[in-house]
């Protein structure tokens, strides 16, 4: 017998750091609904997160952090499009009617990442997110078990507040970021600072900074 197909809602109410996990994590707290008598045994919901730049202004400051990714503003009606930030999935267990769900969302200050490249450019107010849900139902009826897919149209939208994000962050990397650099690179960095008897490799890029801002300043 073929169960009629169940139609379920997803909205993303808030977003938050997750306190206590070893690497950045942001929770999206999703409400689930359904409006078909039967009780749902489990959905295996995945999720689709995008970045939606076109959604929200940018003051001068944050436009000049994000010509790496789009260019110079006087461009951007061509190359800022949404992009992915992330896949993410959890398990929601059995209910009936509505239940909320916390999602995991992983993040990274690798600047090698365009997420966080975006991210880190932003002053203030909102990130514009768009979430594309896709996954599994299992109801269990009066017939049995079932197995059903959520529809393709499932998604919604938050805004989130970007210092959610840089909290997150300021949580898990006080007052620093990563840098990718090749291993010749670190080698030479790592010369230059033993022999200026610098502290660490963070003063020896400081001191390089000052001495190449003193000689622009003198040419």
């Amino acid at each position: 017998m073929n169960a009629r197909p169940m139609d379920m809602t997803f909205a993303v109410l808030d977003v938050a750091p997750e306190p206590y996990a070893v690497s950045p994590i942001l929770t999206a707290r999703v409400g689930v609904a359904t409006a078909c008598d039967d009780p749902v045994h489990a959905v295996a919901l995945r999720c689709q997160v995008r970045i939606e730049p076109l959604r929200r202004p940018y003051s001068d400051d944050e436009a000049a952090g994000l010509s790496d990714l789009f260019g110079p503003r006087e461009r951007w009606a061509a190359t800022q499009r949404t992009f992915l930030w992330q896949h993410c999935a959890v398990m929601v267990p059995g209910f009936a009617g509505n239940t909320t769900v916390g999602l995991p969302l992983e993040c990274t200050y690798d600047f090698e990442v365009a997420a966080s490249k975006y991210l880190h450019a932003l002053r203030g107010g909102t990130l514009p997110l768009q979430f594309l849900f896709s996954g599994t139902i299992f109801v269990k009826s009066a017939q049995g078990f079932s197995v059903q897919q959520v529809s393709w149209d499932c998604e919604d939208r938050y805004d989130m507040p970007v210092a959610v994000w840089r909290d997150l962050i300021a949580q898990h990397y006080p007052n620093t970021g990563w840098l990718r650099l090749r291993h010749e690179t670190v080698a030479a960095l790592a010369s230059y600072k033993s022999a200026h008897g610098l502290l660490d490799l963070d003063h020896a890029v400081t001191a390089l900074l000052a001495d190449a801002s003193q000689r622009e300043a003198t040419r």
